[in-house]
């Protein structure tokens, strides 16, 4: 008997369920994501929570379906929150507004480039030091922070 096939004769294998809801798993995904790759990886964690615990779930159908509705669900309000931090003014650093401005624009530099900028503004780190901090070579930490200096200034007033 493989890992999936977990019940017994009256209890549908887990194999069977999934051949047979998957599609309309699927498609509930989808209508409340409008996402079909998040659709995908909703449905793969439903039946991935549902595994080891398949020979106690009475009803397969119903316990998958809620499960992707919860997922979904869980899904919308990560992307609510993450939607919400992005429109929301960002939090002072200190009290001159010009350096506040400034960081509001660090913020919005790709990752690598903000942390280059970070650690060697901020944190007052060598580039050498930086390039073994983000496993990359000092001249690609060079040409990293003087492409986050050009985009920092065309974007300050």
């Amino acid at each position: 008997m493989t890992d999936l096939e977990l019940g017994d004769s009256e209890t549908p294998v887990l194999e069977e369920t999934y051949r047979e809801l998957r599609l309309p798993l699927l498609r509930l995904a989808f209508l409340l994501t409008g996402s079909r790759e998040t659709a995908e990886d909703i449905v793969q964690s439903a039946f991935a929570s549902a595994q080891p615990r398949w020979h106690r779930i009475d009803d397969p159908p119903a316990y998958l379906r809620r499960s992707v509705v919860n997922l979904a669900r869980d899904g919308q309000r990560q992307e609510f929150r993450r939607r919400r931090l992005l429109r929301r003014e960002p939090e002072p650093v200190t009290a001159i507004p010009e350096i506040d401005e400034t960081w509001a624009l660090v913020r919005q530099l790709p990752a690598t480039q903000r942390a280059v900028v970070v650690l060697h503004y901020y944190q007052d780190l060598p580039l050498v030091e930086i390039g073994h901090l983000l496993d990359r070579p000092a001249s690609t930490v060079r040409s990293d922070l003087r492409r986050a200096l050009t985009r920092l200034r065309k974007a300050l007033p």
